[in-house]
């Protein structure tokens, strides 16, 4: 076969040069199982993107990426809940604004967060004390290789900090194609984190979360039309109990939030800073200025630039705390996905 290249630059959000073999614009699971059975006939790899925001492509993809728009928004009632069914393809955060526009709570803090509806599950993605766990009811599922569609409850989904098993068992030969949330009727605002911190709860609104959500996510995070990124670079680790309290003791001003589990969440951004990383540059690539959990494409950065970048973010981290950093970005090789802490180590 020949060898066309389309490129991608478009088509995630570091904006890095880069192409694949072909690329499928998915309107529906019909077209996404076309494109696969493309792949699996002429022997190339296939990959599903959403709206790129938690990628990195480190080569040329040599196969064929279906970009996922299958739309659509259905909004049904139970006595106690809004459900809602809603296509992968849908922009997440025109879902929130469009539940606040009807009336209906409980996304506000998930506000402004890159990406596609069908990429959330993925990431179980979460912000300012929500998870996508919290909200969602089920994942609609379709199986490359039957065709079959299969519905997932969130128990099902294996959810965990930033962790589901969409990253596992079902990584490959699978596809999101819709996703169901249940959001209570009665609503109770998650004010754990943050400028939410400082909103009176008795008082507040979900309005006043949403805004407030999307004025510090602008305050610190880059617009990834203006200057390449994918958003939060780094997990935020989570540490045992004994070490947490050995880092406390020689750190007591670290930001930590305990776990129901006995372990602790450390601010991955606050260990990046406190080794005064920001504005740090390897080649084209930089740690974001105002957010050192980002790393920007600033000058027109190649994938080996940012590999480097991070290797030495979490090399400096590592020596200070002794806390190791994991990529919260999938790394997307040639042939599909790689193991990212392997790449920067």
């Amino acid at each position: 076969m020949s060898s066309p290249e389309f490129s991608l630059k478009s088509l995630h959000t570091f904006a890095i040069e880069t192409t694949a073999y072909k690329i499928v614009i998915a309107e529906s699971p019909a077209d996404i199982l076309i494109a696969w059975r493309e792949c699996q006939q002429h022997n190339l790899p296939f990959l599903l993107l959403g709206e790129g925001s938690n990628v990195l492509f480190l080569r040329k993809f040599s196969g064929i990426v279906v970009i996922n728009r299958i739309k659509g928004i259905a909004v049904t009632e139970s006595e106690n809940h809004w459900h809602l069914q809603v296509g992968a393809g849908e922009n997440w955060h025109s879902l929130v604004t469009y539940t606040l526009r009807q009336g209906i709570t409980g996304l506000e803090n998930l506000a402004l967060i890159p990406g596609c509806v069908g990429s959330a599950p993925i990431q179980n993605i979460g912000a300012y004390g929500v998870e996508l766990k919290d909200v969602c009811e089920w994942v609609e599922v379709l199986e490359l290789d039957s065709g079959n569609i299969t519905r997932l409850t969130a128990a099902q989904c294996q959810f965990g900090y930033r962790d589901s098993i969409f990253k596992h068992q079902m990584q490959h030969g699978h596809a999101i194609i819709a996703v169901g949330f249940i959001l209570p009727k009665t609503w109770r605002p998650v004010l754990s984190y943050g400028e939410l911190a400082r909103l009176d709860i008795a008082t507040v609104t979900p309005q006043q979360i949403f805004e407030a959500v999307c004025r510090m996510r602008r305050s610190k995070l880059p617009d990834p039309a203006l200057t390449g990124n994918a958003g939060s670079f780094f997990k935020n680790p989570v540490i045992g109990a004994e070490q947490a309290a050995h880092l406390l003791a020689l750190f007591p001003q670290a930001p930590h939030y305990p776990q129901a589990n006995g372990e602790v969440k450390l601010a991955a951004g606050w260990l990046i800073d406190q080794c005064q990383l920001k504005g740090y540059c390897v080649g084209g690539a930089a740690v974001h200025q105002q957010q050192a959990l980002v790393l920007i494409n600033s000058n027109n950065a190649s994938a080996e630039d940012i590999v480097a970048l991070a290797h030495d973010v979490r090399l400096r981290v590592g020596e200070k705390f002794n806390v190791w950093l994991e990529p919260e970005v999938r790394f997307i090789g040639a042939s599909g996905e790689e193991n990212a802490v392997e790449v920067i180590s």
